[in-house]
């Protein structure tokens, strides 16, 4: 049921093996209850994190999700993979429950820093949607020193023939003279890499930092992970 809205009557009948007849049945002898309210419409919409109950039997409890990792290099952001461990399988060390999560925004097997892993489909849709903006901040390792008419063509943006797309524009500040702090709002298949290539200048190291509002929490090591904090599922 993620990220999917079903009728009460249908979840029931499904979960019970009741036809939707009796069902109605049920909902008139006020034996069903979703978050702990007594039902009164069986076209009531429900999704995946609504609490569900009949009579004293609980249908459906799910709790939502959020966890902040700072992925390591050499991790696959995946939940499988034949040749390399993922980031699914450093929760499931920790004995947590990966059957229902996925990532938001992934990060390559030589990248490192902030991963966002839930099982809240609208919440991971927010924050990636491009209409929604979410900036994305990374600090990058660069094998040669950064030029001014690098960080001009960051802020025109790129055009890419192969795709036949032109990058948005995207911030490039010069933190030192090989190491760049870069922000945008999409994420494109290794687009900062390919952007610095553009320039033959080889990305050594690439660490993302926040994803809109949410910052990558300084105290996690690599391959150390926690959960969000309330204030930071708000943040978008």
């Amino acid at each position: 049921m993620s990220g999917k809205k079903h009728r009460l009557d249908r979840f029931i009948s499904a979960k019970t093996g009741t036809p939707k007849s009796k069902v109605r049945l049920m909902l008139a002898q006020k034996r069903i209850y979703v978050d702990g309210q007594l039902a009164t419409d069986i076209n009531q919409p429900i999704d995946q994190f609504s609490h569900v109950a009949l009579d004293d039997k609980v249908l459906q409890k799910n709790s939502r999700t959020y966890i902040m990792m700072n992925k390591p290099i050499g991790v696959v952001s995946a939940t499988k993979d034949e040749q390399h461990k993922t980031v699914m399988d450093l929760l499931v060390e920790k004995n947590i429950n990966t059957a229902d999560l996925h990532i938001v925004g992934r990060l390559d097997l030589n990248s490192s820093g902030l991963l966002l892993i839930t099982n809240d489909g609208d919440w991971s849709r927010a924050l990636m949607s491009p209409e929604n903006k979410v900036a994305k901040v990374y600090e990058v390792t660069l094998e040669h020193p950064i030029t001014d008419e690098c960080i001009q063509a960051f802020a025109d943006g790129m055009y890419f023939s192969y795709e036949d797309i032109t990058t948005k524009p995207a911030q490039l500040e010069k933190l030192s003279e090989c190491v760049a702090k870069v922000t945008l709002e999409e994420g494109r298949y290794h687009q900062i890499k390919r952007m610095f290539g553009r320039f033959r200048n080889p990305v050594l190291a690439l660490h993302r930092v926040s994803i809109g509002e949410i910052e990558l929490d300084a105290d996690l090591a690599p391959g150390e992970y926690r959960a969000l904090r309330k204030n930071e599922v708000n943040l978008k």
